[in-house]
C-alpha cells in the first residue's frame, strides 16, 4: 500500500471513448495522492493525451502486448482501428491479456483494480491476488438503469427477452417516462449483445464486470441523474452505486489532443470569425461511429439544404459525400478531415448548435460550454441518453422512420434551422445555458471526486 494514498489500477475496455475518461478519472484521483497503474496496449498509450506534469509522477502506464488473433488486422490496438464487424475480433485478442495481467497483479499488489464492461475474467484473478474491484461504467446512469439488474437477470427473474420488450420502459422506472429503444434500435443493439467470435456476449461481460465488483462508479451526477441513480441503488444493484461527477474536461490542463497543431486551430477560427453569431452547425459523430453511407448522405444533403454554414469533424469521407457536395458546399463549410479541437469549436461565439450521436463526452463537453444540441443518435448507448436529453427539453431529435430507422435531407435541414433560426430554437439555447450551471461547474464535480476520496480512504484503507 502506497504510504499517502492507495496504488489503484485503471484498466479501461480498447476504446478511446472509454480510456478518455478513464484517464481523467485516474487524474482526478492522483490529485489526491493516490498511485495509478494505467494499463492499456502500447499504441493506445501512445495516441493517449499527455499528462500535467504535477501528476506524471503519481500515473504510471503500464502496456500489455495484445496477441494476434486471426481476423483482426496487425497494428489493431482500439475499436477506432477497426470497421464494426471487426471488434469482435478485439474482445477475443482483450480476452488474451488475462496471462499478462496476472503477472502484473503478482508483482504489483495493488490496492484496487477499477476496470470496465469487458473484464469478464476478472475476478477468478481479483480473489486469487486478494484485490478488491470496482466497475467503473463511463455510460449515464439510466442506462444501467434500463438495462436493470445483473443479480435478477442471473436468477431469471427479468423476463425481457424480445426485442419488444425493450421498446417500453422497464416497470421499475416510474411513469411516466421516455426511456425506452426504438426497435430498429435494440435491433442494432442486440447484435453487440449475441455472442460473437471472442465466445462471450457484451451483456454476458457487463454483468460479470459487476457482479465480481465490490461497488459501482458512474460517470453522472445527483444534479442531473438523481432519480436513477436512485433506482439503481434503492430497487435493482446489491452493491454501492456512487456517482463521480461527469468529468469534465479541464481548462487549466488543455489535453494536448487540444494543443497538438496550433497552426490548424488558426486556419479554423479564421474561418469561424468570419461567420454571424450563433449561426455555424457544427457536426462530430465521434471517432467509431458506425455511420451508412445513405446516413451521410441525408446529412450532407441536409446540410446543404438547411443553407447555414457549417464546420464538419470528418475522419473518413472516401466514398460517403454525395458526388459535387464538396464544390458545392465551399462558401457555405468547413470539411476537417481527421483530427479537430472539438472544445475550441464549441466555444467559438460563432456556433449555434451541435449536430451529435449522442456520445456521452460529447454531450458533456457541449454542455458544458451551453452550446444547443441537435440529436442523431446511432447506437449502443447514444438512443438512451438522446431520450433522456429529451425527457429534460435538451436538444431536438432529428425524426426518423419508426421501422428502419432511416431519415431524410429534409428532416435535417428543418432540426437544424429550428434551433438556430426559428423563434422555438430560443428556448432550446436557453435550456443549453441552463444545463452549463451543471455540466460546466468544475468545483462541483471536483466535489464527487473529493466524496470518492473519502469513500476510499474510509473503506479501503489509506
Amino acid at each position: 500500500m502506497a504510504r499517502n494514498g492507495l496504488h489503484i489500477v485503471m484498466f479501461p475496455w480498447l476504446a478511446f471513448g472509454h480510456m478518455i475518461p478513464f484517464l481523467e478519472l485516474s487524474k482526478g484521483l492522483a490529485k489526491k495522492g493516490h498511485h495509478i497503474s494505467f494499463i492499456s496496449t502500447p499504441r493506445n498509450i501512445e495516441r493517449l493525451p499527455k499528462l500535467p506534469p504535477n501528476l506524471s509522477h503519481l500515473i504510471n502506464f503500464v502496456k500489455l502486448d495484445l496477441p494476434p488473433v486471426a481476423n483482426l488486422p496487425e497494428k489493431a490496438e482500439a475499436t477506432s482501428d477497426v470497421p464494426f464487424d471487426k471488434i469482435q475480433y478485439l474482445k477475443k485478442a482483450f480476452d488474451g491479456l488475462e496471462g499478462s495481467f496476472a503477472c502484473f497483479l503478482e508483482s504489483s499488489a495493488p490496492d484496487l483494480i477499477i476496470h470496465d464492461f469487458s473484464h469478464h475474467w476478472f475476478q477468478p484473478l481479483a480473489t486469487k491476488y486478494g484485490v478488491p474491484c470496482a466497475f467503473f461504467c463511463i455510460f449515464i446512469a439510466s442506462t444501467l438503469a434500463f438495462f436493470g439488474s445483473p443479480w435478477l437477470r442471473m436468477a431469471g427473474e427479468d423476463t425481457r427477452t424480445d426485442p419488444e420488450h425493450f421498446t417500453v420502459p422497464p416497470q421499475w422506472i416510474p411513469s411516466p417516462s421516455n426511456l425506452a429503444f426504438r426497435l430498429y434500435e435494440i435491433l442494432k443493439v442486440s447484435e453487440s449483445f449475441s455472442e460473437n467470435a471472442s465466445g462471450v456476449s457484451d451483456m454476458d461481460r457487463f454483468d460479470s464486470a459487476i457482479l465480481g465488483s465490490t461497488f459501482v462508479v458512474v460517470r453522472s451526477c445527483e444534479e442531473f441523474e438523481g432519480d436513477s441513480l436512485r433506482i439503481l441503488r434503492e430497487k435493482l444493484y446489491r452493491i454501492p452505486v456512487i456517482p463521480i461527477g461527469l468529468l469534465p474536461p479541464s481548462s487549466e490542463e488543455e489535453d494536448t489532443s487540444e494543443n497538438k497543431d496550433d497552426g490548424e486551430w488558426d486556419n479554423i477560427k479564421k474561418w469561424l470569425d468570419k461567420q454571424r453569431e450563433g449561426s455555424v452547425v457544427y457536426i462530430a459523430f465521434g471517432s467509431e461511429a458506425e455511420v451508412s453511407k445513405e446516413e451521410m448522405h441525408e446529412v450532407a444533403l441536409g446540410l446543404e439544404l438547411s443553407g447555414l454554414p457549417f464546420f464538419w469533424a470528418l475522419r473518413n469521407p472516401a466514398g460517403l459525400l454525395p458526388s459535387g457536395f464538396e464544390s458545392r458546399t465551399q462558401g457555405q463549410g468547413f470539411i476537417c478531415l481527421g483530427w479537430a479541437p472539438q472544445r475550441k469549436i464549441l466555444g467559438h461565439p460563432s456556433v449555434g448548435a451541435f449536430l451529435t450521436h449522442c456520445g456521452w463526452s460529447s454531450v458533456i463537453e457541449a454542455l458544458g460550454i451551453g452550446c444547443p444540441l441537435v440529436l442523431l443518435p446511432l447506437s449502443i448507448d447514444q438512443p438512451l441518453v438522446a431520450r433522456l436529453l429529451l425527457s429534460k427539453n435538451i436538444g431536438v431529435e432529428i425524426p426518423r422512420d419508426e421501422q428502419d430507422g432511416s431519415f431524410t435531407r429534409d428532416s435535417v435541414a428543418e432540426s437544424l434551422r429550428l434551433v438556430v433560426v426559428d423563434a422555438e430554437g430560443e428556448l432550446h439555447k436557453a435550456k443549453a445555458k441552463e444545463m452549463r450551471e451543471v455540466f460546466g461547474d468544475k468545483a462541483r464535480h471536483d466535489r464527487y471526486i473529493d466524496d470518492f476520496d473519502q469513500y476510499l480512504r474510509t473503506n479501503h484503507g489509506c
